[in-house]
């Protein structure tokens, strides 16, 4: 029960803690990296030194340790450049391209770019310059830190879409939820009417009254029947898509206002999808009323059907006030509505029914402000 109460907190303590120490990871390779380089950096001094020793020997020197520190560089690079500018010795450095001068003057610029030069200084006199570049070692530790960062990267990556998996998992079940109430709500006073209308059936009441009634019954029943549909995972059948999107045409002509002009174009033959009927109904009662009020009761509405090779594109275009750009994608998220009265709901429907339960997709296709919008629908066809 505590848990449930603070789990946001105790969430947003994990992701906190874990961002934490993986930085404190990173700081700590920094620090470990630049222990590093200047570990590195007393080698090669020490090198320089025996360089140093070598050079002012003479027959009576004993160079046993001399020659074993300069032979002890096995991973370092070295350049040593003599104050004439000519090469004196290197180790660790491929010596095929020694004859090309451009070649050494970008690798003495490489290796100055990595650590400080060392002089060896003779009599008080510059006698050389040792280049030297980082190890093998280094080369590898110093990319570390990105490795960790693309770590730290792919980490927030997978919390963001845990997060917003969660949250559209929490929203859908608060839709099915919701749509599940809303029809046992509709059924209980559509029992009580249906009950009434055949009560009225036997008393003297004009029958072109029972019969108007009996209309709105069905088109109540139809309405809970969405609702069902839409709070479970619906049954899809082989259907007419035609045929299915002529009747919504028909209904929605026959009681929408004589100001709108509608018109339908549509392929001669049938065209057969795996369909819910009931809820694709829903998706053209709503594209419909959405591009009526964007009209304000009065233009053109235009619903049209194409067929391509493996797909079928459903078209309504109205001649409302148009979309911005920038509402393309916004307007279908709940609650996200351009209506001062609205509460963004019909799109976010739309978009769950095609996208969720018949996969297919629903997009703006086009709109210009004072012209029109056209949304547009692709769904699989069947053979």
């Amino acid at each position: 029960m505590i848990f449930a109460k603070y789990s946001n907190t105790f969430r947003w303590a994990i992701i906190i803690a874990s961002f934490a120490i993986v930085s404190l990871i990173l700081w700590k390779t920094y620090e470990f990296f630049q222990h590093f380089k200047e570990e590195e950096r007393i080698k090669m001094e020490i090198w320089s030194f025996a360089q140093t020793d070598l050079i002012n020997s003479d027959d009576n020197t004993n160079l046993d340790l001399t020659l074993k520190v300069l032979n002890s560089n096995t991973t370092t690079p070295v350049l040593e450049i003599n104050k004439d500018g000519s090469i004196g010795s290197y180790l660790n450095i491929d010596d095929e391209r020694f004859s090309d001068q451009k070649y050494v003057n970008q690798l003495i610029a490489t290796f100055k770019s990595e650590n400080t030069p060392i002089e060896v200084v003779f009599e008080n006199e510059l006698n050389s310059t040792i280049y030297y570049g980082n190890s093998p070692l280094i080369n590898k530790l110093k990319y570390y830190p990105l490795a960790l960062l693309l770590i730290v990267f792919l980490f927030g990556a997978v919390i963001f879409f845990f997060y917003r998996s969660n949250k559209n998992a929490t929203q859908n079940k608060l839709w099915s939820g919701m749509a599940k109430e809303t029809a046992h709500q509709i059924g209980t006073p559509l029992s009580s009417l249906i009950g009434w209308t055949e009560i009225l059936k036997t008393e003297n009441v004009d029958p072109d009254y029972i019969m108007e009634m009996e209309k709105d019954i069905e088109r109540l029943k139809t309405i809970t029947e969405r609702f069902s549909k839409i709070g479970s995972l619906p049954t899809l059948e082989r259907s007419d898509i035609v045929e299915e999107t002529i009747k919504s045409y028909d209904y929605l002509k026959a009681r929408s206002s004589d100001l709108i002009e509608f018109e339908i174009r549509v392929p001669k033959e049938k065209i057969f999808i795996n369909l819910n009927k009931q809820l694709y109904s829903w998706v053209i009662e709503n594209l419909v009323k959405n591009g009526i009020d964007a009209m304000k009761g009065r233009g053109k509405l235009l619903i049209e059907i194409t067929q391509l090779e493996n797909q079928v594109k459903i078209c309504v275009t109205d001649t409302g006030k148009g979309l911005a750009k920038k509402h393309f994608s916004k307007i279908f998220e709940p609650g996200y509505t351009t209506k001062k009265r609205g509460w963004g709901l019909g799109l976010s429907l739309i978009k769950r029914i095609i996208e969720d339960f018949h996969d297919g997709k629903i997009k703006v296709l086009q709109s210009e402000i004072g012209k029109g919008t056209t949304f547009q629908i692709s769904l699989k066809n069947t053979l």
